[in-house]
């Protein structure tokens, strides 16, 4: 038996289904619509429709904010996008490039639109498509910047965006609530994560003890060995190559100097042998005795042994003595600290008297 309630629930649910808006175009990107070029909203992620559909919605009570499902029938590929402006021409939508791309679209295909409602995302987790996403000093603040330009982000999705006068691509990898593809970053407190950029690879840790370099004989160097506790005047061993080191001093003295040898008697008893000086300069290795080292300075600082991009600043300060125009060296000689005859609080009187005089008769 047929009901009058029954017909008027029928008509209800025909009426919340003509509701929803649903109407096919012919697609074409945002490069091709006549005026200005429009850079930003090339990298968004809103279209552009024609005036008919904003009257369309206006009638069927769509509301703020309006977001669409794109559908390729031909591909069976779907994705969600917003809506910017209604100033295209009949029968005519305009997309970002990436759009294009994501639904596999060529200009002229055809391409249905639907209305829709997305919940407010919670989490979203996204992948840059290149390592050159990590040159950006603040990505936080330049994503929250291209977000401006976006209603929706659907899982799978790779849009773009530009900083810079370089486009970057960025994945949708994950979203959240749980059980949904796409979510609304209008009014909402959004958490992004990252994911490793497509070709990085992490950097390998050093193991945290460096090996020396050793000597001809096996034995650590005199001044290069790296502690990994003590100051740097220890780990150079500071001490032995210090100017006023008596150990660098006597070394590099016994091998510059030219007379090694002690000297030979002419009355020599046989098996005598004459001692000769070994220089005791601390240095990598041992050194062959035949053929000594290079001389070295005894008034000025011993060479560093340090490994490569290692400074040192430790050596003492000498002033820089003064010339004269031959070039030779002008000693300055103490000027008196102390000079005056002084004064006294009460001086001497003079004796005003008179001269003697010779006694005569």
């Amino acid at each position: 038996m047929f009901r009058y309630d029954d017909m008027e629930f029928g008509s209800s649910m025909l009426r919340a289904a003509n509701r929803r808006f649903d109407e096919y175009y012919r697609c074409y990107p945002v490069a091709m619509m006549p005026g200005p070029e429009r850079e930003n909203v090339n990298h968004g992620g809103k279209v552009i429709m024609p005036p008919s559909a904003l009257d369309k919605l206006t009638r069927l009570h769509i509301t703020y904010p309006m977001m669409f499902e794109l559908h390729n029938g031909a591909r069976e590929l779907m994705t969600h996008a917003g809506v910017l402006e209604f100033i295209a021409e009949e029968g005519k939508i305009y997309l970002p490039y990436w759009l294009m791309q994501r639904l596999l679209l060529e200009p002229g295909d055809l391409l249905q639109i639907k209305s829709t409602d997305l919940p407010p995302g919670q989490f979203i987790k996204l992948q840059a498509q290149s390592t050159a996403f990590l040159d950006i000093s603040d990505p936080k603040a330049v994503l929250e910047n291209a977000f401006r330009n976006f209603s929706c982000l659907t899982k799978g999705d790779v849009f773009t965006f530009s900083y810079n006068d370089q486009v970057y691509e960025m994945a949708v990898l994950e979203t959240k609530p749980d059980g949904k593809s796409a979510v609304s970053v209008l009014e909402t407190d959004l958490e992004v994560d990252f994911a490793p950029p497509v070709g990085y690879e992490e950097l390998q840790k050093p193991s945290g003890t460096s090996t020396p370099r050793s000597g001809v004989s096996g034995k650590l160097p005199s001044g290069g060995l790296l502690h990994p506790q003590g100051t740097m005047a220890q780990s150079i061993n500071y001490a032995a190559i210090a100017p006023e080191s008596t150990e660098a001093a006597a070394g590099a003295k016994a091998v510059s100097s030219n007379f090694l040898s002690g000297g030979h008697r002419l009355n020599a008893k046989k098996g005598s042998k004459t001692p000769t000086p070994q220089p005791s300069t601390p240095a990598p290795g041992t050194t062959n005795p035949q053929h000594p080292p290079p001389a070295r300075r005894t008034n000025g600082p011993q060479p560093l042994r340090l490994p490569p991009n290692q400074l040192f600043f430790g050596y003492a300060i000498k002033p820089v003595k003064k010339r004269d125009e031959k070039g030779q060296v002008v000693e300055e000689e103490e000027k008196p600290r102390f000079q005056g005859a002084g004064q006294t609080l009460r001086g001497k009187k003079k004796d005003t008297g008179r001269s003697e005089t010779p006694a005569g008769s």
